[in-house]
């Protein structure tokens, strides 16, 4: 089968032919008007990402970037079943849930001595190491424990033998493209490899690599190995949070069947096809509001001290909805295990 389009070609194919997720485009206008300020702010940059996160790494050198990788790798599936009964850890007094539990889990670990970001490390870890790395403060543990072990072994074998045990060799490799960095990624770790079928077209979303590709550009500041003149090309990582921010905002809406299936908590299939439009309509969203901003920018004569991008905006989105939880309650996000979000 051919390559499939790109995130970006993906969301624009899926919007146009989606059937129960709609971008409403005065909702677009209305909420880029509100970023408007927040811009000229300098709320949107790329120091942002260290400054906001205080479990994100200080530092811009090689164990920083192998962090990244780690992470990333296994960022998906964080979700709870039930948020009155969740996966907690406690690190440096202060207690996390979800993606940052991990976060603060991989720290604690590092802390302890325990070198898992390193390949050579996690490339053998066993199930009762990783569950001591990953332990929680509850008597809930992460999901798909199974799957992250198994996916730390591929990709620390491939990081091993190709890379020479170190995520920079391959960051290093992509001479200063996002782009070239993301494809190198897919075509070598199979777990990154983010990609479906929609109406008989070969598509991508690339969550995890493309949020790989992002957090790189971030703790290297977009310096040095990190200056991506295409970082413009990343697009939003389609997740749980973003869909359900973007709906709750008003940017997008779903069919009323869609909306019974959420709020009764169906389980959706990775790959079904309102699954898909959901993601696919949330990349164009945010393309379509970032294109907005700078059109807005445009119009008021303005200069941006940073070009707005769907990197920052993710960002954005994704704080919103961890500080909106309880507002969002009436748009459930969707619910899907798999390891590739």
């Amino acid at each position: 089968m051919g390559k499939p389009l790109s995130p970006r070609e993906s969301g624009k194919l899926i919007a146009e032919n989606s059937n129960d997720v709609f971008i409403d485009h005065n909702g677009v206008k209305s909420f880029a008007e509100t970023l408007l300020d927040k811009v000229c702010k300098n709320q949107f940059s790329v120091a942002g990402w260290k400054a906001l996160h205080e479990l994100n790494p200080r530092a811009s050198d090689e164990d920083a970037v192998n962090w990244v990788f780690l992470t990333d790798t296994l960022n998906f599936s964080f979700w709870a079943e039930n948020n009155d009964h969740k996966c907690l850890v406690t690190y440096k007094g202060k207690t996390y849930s979800g993606f940052w539990a991990f976060c603060a889990a991989v720290n604690r670990a590092l802390d302890e001595g325990i070198p898992i970001t390193k390949a050579s490390y996690y490339n053998s870890i066993t199930m009762d190491q990783l569950r001591h790395v990953l332990r929680s403060d509850t008597d809930v543990s992460m999901p798909l424990m199974e799957e992250r072990l198994r996916v730390l072994h591929e990709s620390g074998k491939i990081m091993l033998e190709k890379f020479g045990g170190s995520y920079l060799n391959c960051v290093k490799k992509s001479e200063k493209s996002a782009i070239k960095l993301i494809q190198m990624v897919v075509e070598n770790f199979p777990s990154y490899k983010d990609e479906g079928t929609f109406q008989g077209k070969q598509v991508a979303f690339y969550k995890r690599v493309q949020i790989l590709v992002a957090d790189t550009w971030a703790v290297l500041e977009g310096k040095g190995d990190g200056c991506f003149s295409d970082i413009s090309g990343v697009t939003m990582f389609a997740d749980y949070r973003i869909p359900q921010a973007l709906v709750h905002l008003g940017t997008m809406h779903y069919s009323e069947e869609l909306m019974k299936k959420l709020q009764e908590g169906v389980m959706f299939q990775y790959g079904d096809r309102q699954e898909m439009e959901i993601r696919g309509c949330s990349i164009w969203c945010v393309e379509l509001i970032c294109d907005q901003v700078r059109e807005l920018f445009r119009q008021k004569g303005e200069t941006m001290s940073e070009e707005i991008n769907a990197i920052h905006l993710d960002h954005y989105l994704w704080d919103y909805a961890r500080d909106h939880r309880e507002d969002m309650r009436a748009v459930p996000f969707h619910r899907v295990r798999c390891i590739y979000y």
